[in-house]
This record gives C-alpha cells, sequence and structure tokens, in this order.
C-alpha cells in the first residue's frame, strides 16, 4: 500500500473512504492468492470474489486502466520482496506463481467493469427513454433537469430535435449506429426509438440542417424532419412537437427536401390540425403584413388571387404593375417568404386564410 500511494497521484487524491475500500480489495486479493497458491486447480472466475467486499460505486471512481495499474504495483512489489518473503529456495516458484495468477486477476478485474458498464448503459439507455418521452409530454421541473443532468446534458443552447420515420423497430445494431452518428454530430445528444420514429436530441448545434445531414445516414431512408432551434430545455418540447407534427404531415408534400425544416412544412401541418403550426404563420407572416400597412396584405392577396399575375394583380388595385412588384418584394423583406416562389406562395396563401379566421378579417 505504502508503493501504491508513493507511485499513483490518483490514489492520493481519493477520499479516505474511497483508499480504504482499495485497500480492503488490495488486501483480499493478497489473501486469496494464498490460498490459490496452495490450489492452483481453483477456477480463475474465483478471482470475482476479491472486488465483493467493495461497492459497485468505486468502479465509478477507479478506472479499469487505474485498477490494473494497481495488480502491476502489486506484481512489482512481490517480486522485489520474493526473496524475503518466500521459504528458501522458492523465490523463483513464486515469481511464477504471481504472474500467473496476476494473468488470472486482470481477466477477473476486466470482467468486473465489463458488467458494471452493462448495468451502467442499460440504467442509462432506460433513463434517457423516460427524459425523452417526458420533454415529448412538455414535461420540464427541476426532477426532469436532475435528469437530463445525470446524462450529461447542459442547460446551455442551442439545441434541436430531429425526428426520423422508421417502419419497424431498429435492431440493437442500428440503435448503436445512430446512437454512434448523434455524438459525432453533437457534444450532447439524447435519442429515443419508438415504433414507428426515432426523436434525436441534439445540444450544441450552430447549424441544424448541417447536424441533420450528418446523422441521416445512420437514420435511414425514411423522412427526417428538424425542430426549430431552441435556447433552453425550456423551449425543448417546442421543437419536438414541431418535428413530431412535421413528420405526421410529411407525406402531404412529396416533393419535400430531404431532410426537411419543420417551418419548412406549416401548410400540411396545418391539415393536421397542428396549433403551433397556425400561431407561427400568423405571428411570422400574417401580423407583420399587416401592421405594416393595408396595402402591403392587399397586394398580396390580390396577386395570389390573380394566379401570381403581375397585371392581374394591377388591375384589380388599380395600380402600375411595378408597383405590385416592389410591393412583393416589400413583402419578402418582411416575412421571409418570397410570394413569386410558388411553394412560398403557398406557404402565404395559408398565412392569410389562417390570419383572417384569428381576426375575422376579409383581407
Amino acid at each position: 500500500m505504502k508503493s501504491i500511494e508513493a507511485d499513483h497521484d490518483w490514489y492520493r487524491a481519493l477520499s479516505a473512504d474511497d483508499r480504504s475500500w482499495v485497500g480492503l480489495v488490495a488486501q483480499n486479493s493478497i489473501d486469496a492468492f494464498i490460498v490459490w497458491c496452495k490450489d492452483k486447480t481453483s477456477s480463475a472466475s474465483s478471482s470475482l470474489a476479491i472486488f465483493a467486499v467493495a461497492p459497485a460505486e468505486l468502479t465509478r471512481k477507479v478506472s479499469l486502466h487505474q485498477t490494473l495499474l494497481l495488480v502491476k504495483s502489486g506484481v512489482d512489489t512481490i517480486e522485489t520482496e520474493a526473496e524475503v518473503i518466500s521459504a528458501p529456495g522458492k523465490a523463483s516458484e513464486l515469481h511464477d506463481a504471481v504472474l500467473r495468477y496476476s494473468r488470472e486477476f486482470a481477466f477477473a478485474t476486466a470482467e468486473v467493469y465489463a458488467r458494471a458498464a452493462e448495468m451502467r448503459g442499460s440504467w442509462d439507455a432506460r433513463l434517457e427513454a423516460l427524459v425523452v418521452d417526458g420533454l415529448s409530454r412538455g414535461d420540464v421541473d427541476q426532477s426532469m433537469r436532475s435528469r437530463l443532468a445525470a446524462l450529461g446534458w447542459s442547460s446551455n443552447g442551442p439545441a434541436i430535435c430531429v425526428v426520423a420515420g422508421i417502419d419497424a423497430p431498429l435492431a440493437e445494431s442500428r440503435v448503436r449506429e445512430v446512437r454512434s452518428a448523434l455524438r459525432a454530430a453533437a457534444a450532447e445528444s439524447l435519442a429515443g426509438f419508438q415504433s414507428d420514429r426515432i426523436l434525436a436530441l441534439l445540444n450544441g448545434v450552430a447549424d441544424p440542417r448541417s447536424a441533420a445531414d450528418a446523422i441521416v445516414p445512420a437514420l435511414g431512408h425514411g423522412p427526417v424532419v428538424i425542430g426549430p432551434n431552441v435556447n433552453s430545455v425550456d423551449e425543448l418540447p417546442r421543437s419536438i412537437r414541431a418535428a413530431n407534427a412535421g413528420l405526421d404531415a410529411f407525406a402531404a408534400w412529396p416533393a419535400a427536401p430531404q431532410p426537411v425544416l419543420a417551418d419548412e412544412l406549416l401548410p400540411e401541418r396545418l391539415l393536421i390540425n397542428d396549433p403551433e403550426a397556425r400561431a407561427t404563420l400568423i405571428s411570422r407572416a400574417y401580423a407583420p403584413l399587416v401592421q405594416a400597412g393595408r396595402d402591403v396584405a392587399e397586394t398580396l392577396a390580390a396577386y395570389l388571387e390573380a394566379g401570381r399575375s403581375l397585371e392581374g394583380a394591377a388591375r384589380v388595385l388599380f395600380v402600375h404593375p411595378n408597383t405590385v412588384r416592389y410591393r412583393l418584394i416589400k413583402i419578402s423583406e418582411i416575412c421571409g417568404w418570397d410570394p413569386t416562389e410558388p411553394r412560398e406562395a403557398y406557404v402565404l396563401q395559408h398565412a392569410l386564410s389562417v390570419g383572417r379566421l384569428a381576426s375575422g378579417r376579409r383581407s
């Protein structure tokens, strides 16, 4: 034990309790070695009992590498003191015995850590599934934050949810592949695996589409929808809801890009009665256009109703076509959707409809 303390800084940094547990394991290993020397036909698996005296949590505080360093320290000490502690003429026999036993002990050590890792992995997977399910329901309280912290998720954003459609539950090999891709795409990630979809939460993502592109090969060939960027844990459920709604509505837009942003599917989400799609269209398109002046919203309505014809809208409004063209450019600057692009005109048409319904207006 003096040799261990002198040679390993990390051992000296352990608490007194943890050092005492390590010492007890060392003592058990020496006792077991003496028993084994008397009967070398005993099973190597009996070495596992050496670790039974210590709590399982010790494997979190002392790594496998550090434990093997302890084994090496023990072997070195016995080799150094072999002439003193062995019977006359038996030093060579003791040397051979400790080498054979240390090999068995090392395998037993690896098995203990492997079992601990499997148990820890199973627990983390169950906790991760509960967390993703809770966030999907909008449960964000102190206990949820504690569970996220236990999984290594920090409160700093930006974060996104990426949802991918699947035809059947994934095999374990595919689950590992997805988790590996998520870890490569973001510093922090969580995953939930359901019967028809995969929910991936990525934290610290500056470019949502690039992050989603990176994990698409692992997600398979189904549709992939990216929820909006959020800046805190409290907002994560909103990104999850948007991505889930986008996946549910994906079939209504066969030409959708892959992956597609949930906010690019706002009209389709309206068709499945998604309230957040309605609120987004009103807040980001209809309300800003109305606030910009009556002529702006009227121009958009006239242009769309005239089949996206500049001349047709100009005749309805009694203005020059260049005036209509100028106002359309202004509309694009105000809300970010360009009425002269077919898909974006489709989005704006729905924004006008839901905005009128919400305000009771006809224009």
